[in-house]
C-alpha cells in the first residue's frame, strides 16, 4: 500500500492539471465561436439555429466531445457545427460565407479583448502571491490563446471548416453543391492530419505568430493599469 502511495505522489500531475485547467477556456471559446455563427446566420434570416436552440451560452448545446478533446490537448479543436439552412438566405453563398467568418472573426475579438484584461490584471495577481490569482491568470491568457487558435484552425479551406465555406462561395453554384456533399468526410482528415503533426506543426507556428502580434493589446493593457493603479 505504500508502495503505491509513494508511486502516486511521484507522479507527474502538472499534465493533467493544464488539461483539466484548459475546459473552462476551451469551452468558452467554442461557445461564443458557434453562438456567432448562429446569431449572424439569424440575422441574415435564417432561424434554423435559433428554432433548436443554439443561440446560447450554454455550452453544453454546442459541445462536441472529440473536437473538446483536440482543444485541450492540442490547442486545436471544433465544436458542434450550429445548423444553417441555406435556403432561407437571400443571397445563399454570399450570406453563407458570411455567416462562416463570424466564428473566426469573433474568436479574433475575443482574443483582443482577453488580452487586454490580461494585461490590466497581470500586476494585481503576480504581486498578491496568491496561488489561484496566479491560475486566474493562466486561465485567462489560456483563453486568449485558444480562441485565436481556433479562429486559425476554422479559417483553413478544408470542409466542413469556415474557410472552406468562404473559398466556395467564390466557386459556381454546381461546384459549390457538389463539394458541400463531401464536408462530412473533411473531419476526418483533419483529425489524422492535426494529431500526427502534419497540419499540427504549421498550425502551431502561424497561431504562436499571431498571438505574439495580438499580444500588444496585452501591454496596452498593462500600461493603463500601471497608469491608474500603480
Amino acid at each position: 500500500m505504500n508502495s503505491f502511495g509513494d508511486v502516486m505522489r511521484n507522479l507527474d500531475w502538472s499534465v493533467i492539471t493544464n488539461m483539466l485547467m484548459s475546459v473552462i477556456p476551451a469551452l468558452v471559446c467554442i461557445t461564443l465561436h458557434e453562438l456567432s455563427h448562429g446569431y449572424v446566420a439569424y440575422r441574415l434570416g435564417d432561424n434554423t439555429a435559433k428554432n433548436m436552440g443554439r443561440l446560447t451560452l450554454n455550452p453544453i448545446k454546442h459541445i462536441d466531445i472529440v473536437g473538446l478533446i483536440m482543444m485541450i490537448a492540442f490547442k486545436f479543436g471544433w465544436a458542434k457545427p450550429v445548423p444553417v439552412d441555406m435556403r432561407n438566405f437571400k443571397h445563399p453563398k454570399r450570406d453563407m460565407a458570411i455567416t462562416a467568418l463570424a466564428g473566426p472573426v469573433s474568436n479574433v475579438l475575443i482574443c483582443c479583448v482577453v488580452l487586454f484584461i490580461y494585461g490590466i490584471i497581470f500586476l494585481p495577481c503576480t504581486l498578491s502571491g496568491s496561488e489561484f490569482l496566479g491560475d486566474v491568470l493562466d486561465m485567462v491568457y489560456l483563453t486568449a490563446y485558444l480562441s485565436i487558435a481556433l479562429a486559425v484552425f476554422n479559417i483553413i479551406p478544408v470542409p466542413p471548416l469556415d474557410g472552406s465555406k468562404v473559398l466556395f462561395s467564390l466557386m459556381s453554384d454546381e461546384a459549390y453543391y457538389k463539394l458541400m456533399r463531401y464536408e462530412r468526410y473533411g473531419m476526418l482528415l483533419l483529425l489524422v492530419l492535426v494529431a500526427t503533426n502534419v497540419l499540427g506543426r504549421p498550425l502551431q507556428t502561424v497561431t504562436g505568430a499571431v498571438f505574439k502580434f495580438l499580444f500588444a493589446f496585452a501591454e496596452w493593457g498593462y500600461d493603463l493599469s500601471s497608469i491608474l493603479f500603480y
